[in-house]
């Protein structure tokens, strides 16, 4: 075979190759950048590429003509989980590529990515490239940059890494409960290896210019500490060992912020060696830190008194994120919805998945609760499967597409039983609230459970929950009677997610 000849079926099979590009934005300048490299890349082209605006409001994004299709979504300012799992649910490609809208792709990173992806096997989920951060050559980095340059030692980087879908599907996505650019690609490459995928390393390169974030930009990454509590809760305290990172410095910090707390507390007590010995303990905490950020960098004035201040707030900064971080953790709380009629419209015995529609305002007020950080769950009757009217595959396609239209979802808690086997879990028993509860580890006095009919309230109140009722056009009168006087009525599933707020 000529080598002409093999570059040709080479070229063909990567053609064949189904992936879409997601690229999450707040508007910034690279924007149109990254996207113009991408008319220009060689190779295979993508099926389409979906921009999520991850603005709060404002005017659609005046994007330049590329040669591909081009779709721009909304995602309402609620962060980057959120926004990256808006794009890949609108995309239906066997491989689902991120960027971020501030990287710079190469002139042949289609083809690099398509190398990428060719031939991994069904047990490989992601493919994550090498991330390039350009410094200076005439001097030395400054702090910025140094932070940014961590990102090319960082083990799994959605600045550029391309997930298979169905794996997406399956572990539910990004955790929206992660509100910033920070720890959200971790966790997620976490809990896809537990489900027993690997993430290969591509061979392609993208680079991420350094960042210059202004005075206190050290200061206002230490939000990322609360994100590091949420890390711990879910992974277990060696989460940093199974992303390949080092010890932090949080320990250190709290010491730091300890002497100085004791320096203060002293002196205003008017026990003034204490408080002297204490200050120089804090002196000297302070020193030891900004001399680690000043000896590698520029050293120039305006960068030592950077130093030199930021310093000083980043202990107590990093202390108040963490303890706001735990506590948030800590106190849980949980939304239990209804399925039919109340996350979806009505279909009597439901055995196809193409005929799920997601009710009104459904998106919107998940949404709302998962960016407060509550899990989130459904509680089911579905006797259809006692009575034959449907099998268990079917339920699970009808449930799957639910999880991939509005999910993740925490939990699922379905009632198979006809209403004459007198179960303990049909509602209105108590039986999937407590379930759901303990599988969340929710106390079930922390739970709300949101419904269109009585069963669904008097299920809440029987298992100590608090339940809101949405009625419809199936729910009678007599229940929102019940309902107003008993638990708490909701004009729509929107007024539901924020009346659940309120009472959590």
């Amino acid at each position: 075979m000529s080598r002409d000849v093999w570059h040709l079926g080479t070229a063909q099979a990567l053609q064949s190759l189904s992936y879409s590009i997601v690229i999450p934005t707040t508007g910034r300048p690279n924007l149109s950048t990254l996207l113009r490299a991408l008319d220009a890349s060689r190779g295979p082209h993508p099926a389409e590429v979906i921009v999520v605006d991850d603005r709060p409001a404002g005017e659609p994004l005046e994007l330049p003509r590329i040669r591909y299709p081009t779709r721009q979504l909304r995602s309402g300012g609620r962060g980057p989980a959120a926004a990256r799992n808006t794009g890949w649910r609108a995309a239906h490609t066997e491989w689902v590529a991120f960027l971020d809208d501030d990287v710079i792709t190469g002139e042949d990173w289609t083809q690099r990515l398509s190398e990428d992806l060719d031939g991994l096997g069904p047990g490989v989920a992601a493919s994550v490239a090498r991330i390039v951060v350009p410094l200076p050559e005439d001097r030395a980095a400054t702090d910025d940059e140094r932070d940014t340059q961590a990102l090319m030692g960082a083990k799994w980087i959605t600045a550029d890494m391309a997930y298979r879908r169905c794996a997406l599907v399956e572990v539910g996505g990004f955790d929206e409960r992660f509100p910033r650019a920070f720890r959200e690609d971790a966790d997620l490459a976490l809990r896809v290896c537990k489900a027993g995928y690997r993430i290969a390393d591509g061979r392609r390169v993208t680079t991420h210019p350094a960042r210059n974030g202004g005075f206190l930009a050290s200061v206002r990454r230490q939000r990322g500490n609360a994100d590091n509590a949420l890390m711990r809760a879910k992974h277990g305290r060696h989460w940093r060992q199974l992303t390949g990172e080092g010890p932090g410095r949080l320990r250190r910090h709290a010491l730091t912020t300890a002497t100085g707390g004791l320096a203060l507390g002293a002196l205003a007590a008017g026990r003034r060696v204490t408080a002297a010995l204490a200050a120089a303990a804090w002196a000297g905490l302070t020193g030891e830190f900004a001399w680690k950020r000043i000896e590698p960098g520029p050293r120039t004035p305006a960068e030592i008194t950077r130093m030199a201040v930021t310093s000083a707030l980043i202990p107590p900064a990093a202390c108040a994120h963490r303890v706001r971080g735990e506590l948030r953790v800590r106190t849980p709380s949980a939304v239990l919805f209804d399925r039919d009629d109340t996350l979806i419209e009505d279909v009597p015995y439901l055995a196809d998945p193409e005929k799920v529609r997601p009710m009104p305002g459904a998106a919107e007020a998940l949404a709302r609760l998962r960016s407060r950080g509550v899990q989130l769950g459904i509680v089911s009757n579905q006797s259809g499967l006692a009575r034959g009217y449907f099998t268990t595959e079917d339920l699970q396609a009808v449930n799957a597409r639910v999880d991939e239209l509005l999910g993740p979802f925490h939990t699922w808690q379905v009632c198979p039983h006809a209403p004459d086997e007198l179960c303990q879990c049909r509602k209105p028993k108590p039986g999937l609230v407590l379930r759901a509860a303990e599988l969340l580890r929710v106390p079930v006095h922390r739970c709300v459970v949101i419904g269109d009919i009585g069963a669904d309230i008097d299920a809440a109140k029987a298992a100590g929950a608090k339940g809101i009722l949405v009625p419809t056009r199936r729910t009678l009168p007599e229940e929102v009677e019940r309902a107003r006087r008993d638990a708490a009525v909701a004009p729509d599933i929107s007024a539901a997610a924020r009346l659940a707020l309120e009472v959590l």
